[in-house]
C-alpha cells in the first residue's frame, strides 16, 4: 500500500486518538499546539498544507481572519468541513505541489511531519514560498532521528509494525513510509532556514 492508501484507510483518525500515542508523541503534539499559540497573532491569515481533518485551524479559529487548509485526502477535507464552525475557515482538496489558492498568506505551515510523508518535497516548499512570500513566514515541524523508538511503538499500536529502517525513514508492513531528518539534511533540502528542537523528538523549521 502507498501512503495515500494507508491514509484513506483511516490511519490519521486512529493516530490522533491519545490512547494510541506513546508519551513522547503526545508531548510532541502538545508542543506543536503551544508553538502555534505563541506565533499566530490575532487577525492572521494562515494556510495549513496537509491539514488532515483541520484540527490546527479549528484550534486557532478565534484569532484568524482567514484560515485555509489543503489536503489530498478528500475524506479528511469532508470531516474538516463538518467540524468547522466559523465562516472564515475553508478546506480544499488539492495537491500540495500545485495548490489551487492565491497568495498571500501571513503564514504557511505544514505540521506533524506531513512534509516527511510527501514525495515532492521541493515542490511543496515552492508552493509554500509562493503563498506566504514574506521571509521566514513558512513553518515545518518534522521528526528528528531521535523520534525513531517512539514512532516504532506508535506505529505498532496502530497495526503498522515497522519492517524497514534507514537513515532517512521508517517503512511499515502496511506500506506507510515516514521520514526523519538531521539538521544537515534539512538545511540541504530547505536552504536558508532556522531550525529549533521540539519536544526532544522533532524540529521546527522556519524559512
Amino acid at each position: 500500500m502507498s501512503n495515500d492508501e494507508v491514509y484513506a484507510a483511516g490511519l490519521l483518525n486512529r493516530a490522533l486518538d491519545p490512547a494510541t500515542q506513546p508519551p513522547e508523541i503526545r508531548a510532541f503534539l502538545q508542543a506543536e499546539i503551544a508553538l502555534l499559540d505563541d506565533i499566530i497573532v490575532h487577525g492572521s491569515t494562515l494556510l495549513d498544507v496537509g491539514c488532515g481533518t483541520g484540527r490546527h485551524l479549528a484550534l486557532l479559529r478565534d484569532r484568524l481572519s482567514l484560515g485555509v487548509g489543503v489536503d489530498y485526502e478528500h475524506a479528511s477535507i469532508v470531516e474538516a468541513h463538518r467540524r468547522a464552525s466559523a465562516g472564515h475557515l475553508h478546506f480544499v482538496t488539492g495537491d500540495a505541489t500545485a495548490l489551487p489558492i492565491r497568495p498571500p498568506f501571513d503564514v504557511a505551515m505544514c505540521l506533524t511531519n506531513s512534509w516527511g510523508t510527501m514525495g515532492d518535497k521541493p515542490g511543496v516548499l515552492s508552493e509554500m514560498r509562493r503563498l506566504a512570500p514574506k521571509p521566514y513566514a513558512r513553518l515545518l515541524s518534522v521528526y528528528a532521528e531521535s523520534s525513531i523508538p517512539a514512532r516504532r511503538e506508535w506505529y505498532r499500536r496502530l497495526g503498522h509494525v515497522v519492517t524497514e529502517e534507514s537513515a532517512e525513514s521508517l517503512v511499515t508492513e502496511g506500506g506507510f513510509r515516514s521520514e526523519h531528518f538531521s539538521e544537515a539534511r534539512l538545511r540541504q533540502l530547505v536552504g536558508d532556514c532556522t531550525i529549533r528542537p521540539l519536544a526532544g523528538i522533532a524540529y521546527v523549521v522556519t524559512f
